[in-house]
């Protein structure tokens, strides 16, 4: 059990996010999924996109984005955009700034709680060397009922921890994550290291329920020591 910091209630398990959290992957896709969005002829950049979609798992994302456009998406159009992603991980994927110097100095129970899929999500992290921070961990909203931003994967995460929730903190960089931690009664800390986030992200964090906002890793390092 670990005593209230900076704010926050005691605490037994840390929940993190991972794209945008732990690894850069939500920039990274935020980039290639916005000019993939302007070619629709929707006005995007890549923090629009991010702002809007990140969080939810792809197939929301891209539902929602028709509903935007206001017409289906061409014929072809995910699997040219999954490539791309595909591609610019496999040259560019890595941790965000500061992130592995939190996990090696954080004692605590953690665990990973994502809306990639599964399978991707364990190859990401074995990809940035941060796989051993968590395994056997590592959770996606693909062995749920709901994606966020409905409360499941986090509740899932903290009973195969065997956590009570309301003793969870997790680390969200997303309204639709911070949303889902909260509806599932956890403590939520916004987190705005990742390069995809901006100055208005925070108001938005903070609206959604997260009690504390970390503007940098070396924040969070604070928080969850």
């Amino acid at each position: 059990m670990v005593d209230a910091v900076d704010g926050l209630a005691g605490f037994d398990l840390v929940i993190f996010d991972c794209d945008g959290v732990l690894i850069n992957s939500e920039e990274i896709a935020s980039q290639v999924c916005a000019e993939a969005v302007v070619e629709l002829g929707m006005t995007m950049t890549a923090h629009d996109y991010a702002s809007r979609y990140a969080g939810m798992p792809v197939a929301e994302a891209w539902l929602r984005v028709e509903r935007d456009s206001g017409a289906p998406l061409p014929a072809g159009f995910r699997d040219k955009v999954d490539a791309e992603v595909r591609r610019r991980f496999d040259l560019e994927l890595a941790p965000i700034d500061g992130m592995v110097e939190v996990l090696r100095s954080s004692p605590h129970p953690r665990c990973v709680a994502s809306s990639t899929r599964l399978p991707l999500l364990q190859k990401n992290l074995s990809q940035t060397g941060l796989i051993d921070f968590f395994s056997p961990g590592v959770f996606s909203v693909t062995q749920v009922k709901r994606g966020k931003p409905a409360p499941d994967v986090f509740l899932y995460a903290a009973s195969q921890m065997g956590a009570d929730p309301h003793r969870c903190i997790v680390v969200e960089d997303s309204i639709a994550g911070v949303t889902a931690a909260s509806r599932a009664g956890m403590q939520v800390i916004g987190f705005m290291g990742g390069g995809h986030s901006t100055p208005s992200l925070r108001a938005a964090l903070e609206q959604a329920g997260a009690g504390r906002i970390a503007a940098t890793a070396a924040d969070l390092r604070h928080m969850v020591k």
